[in-house]
């Protein structure tokens, strides 16, 4: 060891000038001089005494220390003990500095790189941005995916899925094996399927995080037109006329003749090809006007299909299936923005005469319960929109339903 290693081990390689040391080597991890004063709040006399022996002076009194790193930097120099001062010393005594700042800015730059394919796509889809927002305040990416270069993999495959939605019609297998080459890449579970899937809620205007369980999670996936598989996706109707050539037309006969409600699977409904016939279809949001209308009117209950929220896929192909065969609609749901939001796609595919969903009907209902959320257009009743977003209250379509159960008797018939 040369004579210059033992006097910077003498002066500041023992444990009780170590807190020195550790603090000049933070402030050079972390980009900054080594200047000013640095001071340990409680030291030891034997701390005391190698500060003592290190200035060549006495050190205050009192319980805290205070050292400048200034003068250390020259008594090092001056001495002959490093030639390039304090900064010499701790790499002698530590080793190689880390340059925690170089890193911290390779690190974000590696973060806004596995982000780049996602945000261009979010900068043409403005309905996305709250969503974009809402995962950098929540770190949901950080916790899923350790690395910046597993987050580039895993947004750039989310980003293949997003620039597909919505996507009526089509099962979550397929457009994961589209966008992702894994028909398993969209699995509940699976990271890339808890991003996708608080993106679907975003698109619909459904909260981001959402609620757990499985409807919850089908429905999300429903609202872009994305169904789980041929059996989970599902419409309730009531008094739809069948037909006798197919087992689904033999299905509907049978429940119209019995005056029961009739769920139907999107299997089912993709097998029957014919279009439904069918003069005017009434559209409800809720089951418990199907329910309340099949035990007012039973078999004589005019053609009602319920949306049940947001639309499945078997709802949109039981709707097509009506509409190719002629059929008009007439629409009622919930006076909510979420209500309007199901509305609108529904118009927009489909178009329909309100029922007792205008702004008439609307203000005619007493209701204290608050409105909330985004605002939407009514396009079917302009007017509707603005007053609701004027008068604030939402009205539920259970408040209604003794009229539209009324609306629903046969003219000249009557209720069981």
């Amino acid at each position: 060891m040369s004579v210059q290693d033992e006097r910077l081990r003498r002066l500041l390689g023992g444990d009780e000038i170590a807190w020195l040391v550790d603090r000049a080597r933070r402030r050079l991890e972390q980009g900054k001089p080594l200047t000013g004063t640095v001071t340990l709040t409680t030291a030891t006399s034997a701390q005391r005494r190698a500060a003592e022996v290190l200035l060549g002076r006495r050190a205050g009194a009192g319980s805290s220390l205070s050292v400048s790193l200034d003068e250390v930097d020259r008594i090092l120099r001056a001495g002959g003990v490093t030639a390039g001062g304090l900064h010499e010393a701790v790499v002698r005594l530590r080793g190689p500095i880390r340059d925690q700042a170089g890193e911290k800015a390779a690190q974000a730059a590696a973060w806004e790189r596995a982000f780049a394919r996602l945000d261009a796509l979010i900068a043409d889809r403005p309905e996305l941005s709250g969503w974009r927002s809402w995962l950098e305040s929540t770190g949901l990416v950080r916790r899923l995916t350790p690395t910046a270069q597993e987050a580039r993999i895993l947004l750039d495959r989310l980003s293949a899925v997003l620039e597909r939605l919505p996507s009526p019609g089509t099962p979550l297998g397929r457009l994961a094996a589209e966008t992702c080459a894994d028909a398993h890449a969209l699995d509940e579970g699976r990271p890339l399927a808890t991003l996708a899937l608080s993106a679907a809620r975003a698109l619909s205007g459904l909260p981001h995080a959402g609620e757990g369980g499985a409807d919850a999670r089908r429905s999300a996936w429903a609202a872009v037109g994305v169904h789980l598989d041929d059996l989970s996706s599902l419409v309730l109707c009531l008094g739809l006329p069948g037909d006798g050539h197919s087992p689904t037309g033999r299905m509907l006969s049978a429940a119209r003749a019995a005056g029961e409600p009739c769920v139907l699977t999107l299997r089912q409904l993709r097998r029957h090809e014919a279009p439904l016939r069918a003069d005017l279809v009434r559209i409800c949001e809720n089951p418990v006007v199907v329910a309340a209308a099949a035990d007012e009117l039973g078999a004589s209950c005019p053609p009602l299909v319920c949306g049940g929220g947001r639309p499945s896929a078997a709802v949109w192909r039981l709707l097509d299936l009506l509409a190719a065969g002629g059929a008009a609609f007439a629409y009622h749901g919930d006076f909510d923005w979420g209500g309007i939001a199901i509305a609108a796609a529904v118009h927009e595919r489909l178009g329909f005469l309100p029922w007792r969903f205008d702004t008439a009907s609307y203000q005619a209902v007493p209701s204290s319960a608050p409105l909330s959320g985004q605002v939407r257009p009514t396009p079917w009743d302009p007017e509707l929109g603005i007053a609701m977003e004027g008068r604030g209250v939402r009205v539920e379509e259970e408040l209604v339903l003794a009229e539209l159960i009324a609306d629903l008797v046969p003219k000249g018939g009557g209720r069981h």
